[in-house]
């Protein structure tokens, strides 16, 4: 059977769990207090030029987003995210449940527009009623989207235009950063997003780690306690080193956007295939995760063979299927796919 359901069904890269094991009998303090995370952090200020920046690696994409709006808004305001963001779509309430409301814009293939951002934000001070409504706190946006979708260089400066004119922090979900970085047309760097956003992470779970995820802090002084909020919030591993050798490793030697690359390569293989096929894409994504347009008999037989994702209910006749690769995905797997088809 061959599995293109999500990109974290293998567990680490090769050389992460060499890495693992080579200083597992190693003695070190808890809670990222040791020389691995030190260097992990060194190595990652140095990636995005960002040398000021406070680095916090966290255990998971979900207490990650929680930890850090929650920690970002005051309690009367909400965050502003697409209908389609993955906090207000699949994190379980999990904004929500931190006591802030997810305030939704329209999705375009996954993305906010500037203008549309201002339009809200403008019109909620224009009520007169506002003091009794939920305020707009903060953006939220990925990159990736949930559609495999980009960001331009230009898109970003709008988007971090409209925050600095209201005054409120921008922040980017980077669950599939490396993937989005690895894309052919992305015009985005780390350095980049690092200017831009007022935090970002950047992921390892999906993108070659166990588990893990690195929060940049750009200007630490907007979140002066977030350690403790980290704590508070169940994403503080007591063994911080198991994250630490994780992310040095993924940025040493350019390791971390050589294995995104792989993903980026195959799913481009597979995609070209599908179009030679005659199926038809349901959003261009540059990006790992593939999305077609399929017949349901022809998922049915495909079924048999392979894993991969509905996305959204299935239809009367036709679907929208996902196709996701990742680091560990090879040209074998991708060619038994392309000659099931």
């Amino acid at each position: 059977m061959l599995h293109f359901d999500c990109d974290y069904m293998e567990g680490a890269h090769p050389e992460v769990m060499r890495r693992l094991l080579e200083t597992n009998l190693e003695q070190t303090p808890g809670y990222g207090c040791d020389s691995h995370t030190e260097r992990a952090r060194k190595l990652i200020r140095q990636a995005c030029d960002a040398t000021q920046a406070e680095i916090h690696l966290l255990v998971g994409g979900t207490q990650t987003n929680a930890t850090v709006i929650d920690g970002l808004l005051r309690r009367h305001e909400g965050v502003l995210s697409a209908a389609s963001g993955h906090i207000n779509v699949h994190e379980a309430g999990a904004i929500e449940a931190s006591g802030h409301k997810v305030l939704t814009l329209p999705s375009y293939d996954g993305k906010v527009r500037a203008s549309e951002v201002e339009a809200f934000i403008d019109g909620f001070y224009r009520d007169e009623t506002w003091p009794h409504m939920v305020a707009p706190g903060m953006l939220y946006i990925s990159h990736p989207t949930e559609f495999g979708t980009l960001y331009s260089l230009d898109e970003m400066e709008a988007l971090h235009a409209v925050c600095q004119r209201h005054g409120i922090p921008l922040y980017l979900d980077g669950a599939r950063l490396g993937y989005g970085l690895a894309a052919d047309g992305n015009t985005l760097s780390l350095p980049d997003i690092a200017r831009l956003c007022e935090v970002f992470y950047i992921g390892g779970t999906k993108v070659g780690t166990l588990f893990g995820e690195a929060v940049v802090i750009p200007r630490p002084e907007l979140l002066p306690h977030f350690f403790t909020l980290v704590k508070q919030h169940g994403a503080l591993l007591a063994k911080g080193r198991l994250l630490g050798i994780q992310f040095e490793t993924l940025f040493t030697d350019g390791l971390y956007r050589q294995i995104a690359r792989q993903a980026i390569r195959t799913a481009m293989k597979l995609k070209k295939a599908l179009l030679a096929k005659g199926y038809r894409c349901y959003i261009d994504s540059p990006t790992n995760q593939q999305f077609f347009v399929l017949p349901n008999r022809e998922i049915d037989r495909l079924n048999q063979y392979a894993t991969f994702e509905l996305w959204g209910a299935r239809g009367e006749e036709e679907s929208v299927v996902r196709f996701v690769t990742s680091w560990a995905t090879t040209d074998e797997q991708i060619d038994a796919l392309i000659a099931r088809l």
